[in-house]
């Protein structure tokens, strides 16, 4: 097939490029005569050290577990704008389209709308994240929590925000594309003294999109200070406001097992109802004092509140015999206040003559939410549309249905964690950890038929366990345990019942094995081969059809491979491949044994270059590449495989002016990337031609 041949033939020109590069490189040193060791800061993808996958700053190459991490540079020079984007660079990593409401992730066959996190601390509500004020993006694949607690059953996302230097930087950035998008970003960084520094972000988005009647506008400001309290504490204060609208498209329906074609531009439903709003609050404190030699203190504290509000009137099926698409709708209301504070004691130590780093740590939160849904009632004979015009002024209105929520949520947590990084040896790294975690949930469901008060308390153990050997400075290999859950109430808690506070949580157990090189030039390889099992799933109980039973379960296994980092001095690469099966193993209230989870593609490639010709021009080139991939769990209808190919060009002009152009879908494919059910799925856009123009001062 299509994707076969465009696979191999990327894989045969990058090690082509690779080989010419090599060449050039060392032609130019010979032609230059005597080696020469020029010094300078390079601006790479990928890090060397991380805190998210063990709260300690460990390399990376001693992580037993796959993390995969974006960088601003990358974001900047691929335009990546939304965490769906991202997630094309990212093995064993795609999104759902989230009904167009808010970002929708599945890593490892594992779909979530809550599993993301803001330096460490957990932000997980339904909207739409930007990037204006990121430093880098950390996705950790298999569950961990261990460190994160509930949830997470596939992975998370872990956005690292921007904070003071303590030197100067200032860059404003203004960009557009062929669609009508329009966008203006800053980055301010100034010391006010030795010991004081700001910082301020911001952005302004008014956008248009290649889908027609699909708008976005958006906003955020995001000032940062920190204050050096003696050589030995740092304290960093920072407030976000963000405020994302956006047209809630939904895409397009099916036509048989496929996605309807020639529509990719077309919107199903009423676009001036169909909106989708949040208005993002967060305030963090952060402290971090060294309180003796080897002995660190860290406490993050974050609050949020969150105003969420989306409604959507959308394409259902389509008939074929009459020509015409059914049309349903609903709105609803998601308002939440997250209260978390996170305290860390960090050990650097050598006891009995073996180097350990131990961690002890305690995590407490809250939760406040109110959830309201109302489903749209069509006036009569309204409620269906022609193919041939399916983009409408409906006429109706919104009223609760028997079946809609509304309630009152407060969830609680207050944990306990240890981990000890134990180095018996120079070649061998033990990773074990522990963690502890009382979760209380209680629903004020207010509906009037079914309501009630609901609660439940779950204890949760959640082990690590990682092996770590390093044969060579320069490779590590490691074999990983860990293990998560996922209380029966569901990622944002509103499925709590009468049934289901009785149940026991999901339960993600990951089993890994891979490997981490550090090649020459900087370039980082990684493998990983996992399989991940979810289990006390809900299935209905086939003596009593009336009651509900945790016999149902999902099995995810896969091969990871991933490349980031840098080649040469010149040439900077991110990419990977994953080849994924995930399926229902015993069956569950939503499907059989022997189906497949959707939008886990059996096959993906990422590949991303960008080489510097000189100091002032640059190109880029990427592709993605994927196999067919099931648009639900009915497996009724297929997203057809694609490949897309996208390219770049950068300049640096005199003053501190930089100037790009991006194009993506080079070459025209036309594709389906995601979905979110049989009948909304998400067009990929057309050729589209970006162009950015920077300036740093």
């Amino acid at each position: 097939m299509n994707y076969r041949l465009s696979l191999a033939a990327i894989l045969l020109s990058s090690a082509a490029a690779a080989h010419a590069a090599d060449n050039a490189d060392r032609a130019e040193a010979t032609d230059a005569g005597p080696d020469i060791v020029i010094t300078g800061e390079r601006t790479p993808y990928g890090v060397k050290v991380t805190t998210t996958a063990t709260k300690t700053a460990t390399n990376l190459r001693n992580v037993p577990q796959a993390i995969t991490v974006v960088t601003q540079q990358q974001i900047e020079d691929q335009q990546l704008r939304s965490v769906s984007d991202l997630l094309n660079f990212v093995p064993g990593a795609s999104y759902n389209s989230g009904e167009g409401n808010r970002d929708a992730i599945v890593l490892r066959g594992n779909s979530s709308t809550a599993d993301f996190f803001i330096d460490g601390v957990r932000d997980d509500v339904q909207y739409y994240r930007d990037f204006y004020n990121v430093d880098r993006v950390e996705v950790l694949k298999g569950p961990n929590a261990m460190i994160f607690g509930r949830g997470g059953g596939g992975g998370i996302i872990n956005r690292v925000l921007k904070r003071p230097t303590m030197s100067v930087g200032r860059s404003a950035t203004a960009s557009g594309d062929r669609w009508g998008a329009r966008r203006l970003s800053v980055d301010l960084d100034q010391p006010l003294s030795p010991i004081v520094g700001i910082r301020l972000d911001g952005l302004f988005e008014d956008s248009d999109s290649f889908r027609r009647n699909v708008e976005t506008k958006r906003y955020g400001i995001n000032p940062t200070a920190a204050l050096l309290a003696g050589p030995d504490t740092r304290i960093d204060l920072s407030y976000e406001y963000f405020h994302d609208r956006r047209t809630a498209d939904r895409g397009v329906p099916a036509h048989g097992d496929e996605p309807i074609r020639g529509f990719t531009r077309t919107f199903f439903g009423d676009p001036e109802k169909s909106f989708a709003k949040a208005d993002v609050n967060i305030a963090t404190v952060a402290v971090e004092h060294r309180v003796a030699e080897g002995l660190t203190f860290k406490n993050r504290t974050m609050f949020g509140h969150y105003d969420k509000f989306y409604q959507n009137i959308f394409s259902g099926a389509y008939n074929p015999a009459t020509g015409r698409v059914a049309l349903s709708g609903y709105n609803n209301r998601n308002d939440r206040e997250n209260l978390f504070s996170q305290t860390d004691l960090v050990w650097e130590n050598r006891l009995a003559g073996i180097d350990q780093t131990m961690l002890v740590g305690f995590e407490v939160g809250r939760e406040k939410s109110r959830n309201l849904r109302k489903t749209a009632v069509f006036a009569a004979g309204t409620n269906s549309v022609p193919i041939t015009n399916p983009t409408v002024d409906a006429n109706v209105t919104f009223v609760p249905a028997v079946s809609d929520a509304d309630n009152r949520v407060h969830a609680n947590v207050a944990a306990l964690y240890v981990q000890d990084q134990i180095r018996p040896a120079s070649w061998l790294e033990i990773v074990a950890g522990l963690r502890f975690d009382s979760f209380k949930v209680d629903v004020d469901d207010l509906r009037a038929v079914g309501g009630g008060r609901f609660g439940r308390r779950d204890h949760l153990w959640s082990p690590r366990l990682g092996f770590v050997l390093k044969p060579t400075d320069n490779l590590s290999l490691y074999a990983s345990y860990s293990r998560s859950y996922l209380p029966q109430s569901g990622d944002q808690f509103s499925g709590l019942t009468s049934v289901t506070e009785g149940l026991k949580p999901e339960r993600f157990d990951n089993y890994e094995v891979g490997g981490k090189l550090q090649l020459p030039g900087g370039l980082l390889a990684t493998a990983a081969i996992y399989r991940l099992d979810r289990t006390n799933t809900r299935a209905t109980d086939p003596a009593n059809p009336s009651l509900t039973v945790l016999t149902g379960a999902q099995r995810s296994r896969g091969i990871e491979l991933g490349l980031e980092r840098s080649v040469t001095s010149r040439w900077l690469v991110s990419g990977g491949y994953s080849y994924q099966k995930a399926e229902i193993t015993k069956t569950t209230t939503t499907a059989p044994a022997g189906r497949h989870v959707p939008l886990v593609p059996r096959h993906s490639f990422s590949l991303w270059n960008r080489y510097d010709f000189t100091k002032i021009i640059g190109a880029g080139l990427g592709v993605i590449a994927r196999s067919k991939s099931y648009a639900s769990i009915s497996n009724a209808v297929k997203l057809p495989g694609y490949t897309r190919v996208d390219g770049a060009l950068y300049y640096a002009l005199p003053g501190g002016i930089e100037a790009q152009v991006n194009v993506e879908n080079l070459l025209g494919a036309h594709y389906f990337p995601t979905a979110n059910g049989d009948n909304n799925i998400a067009p990929g856009a057309p050729r589209t031609v970006k162009a950015s123009i920077g300036y740093r001062f």
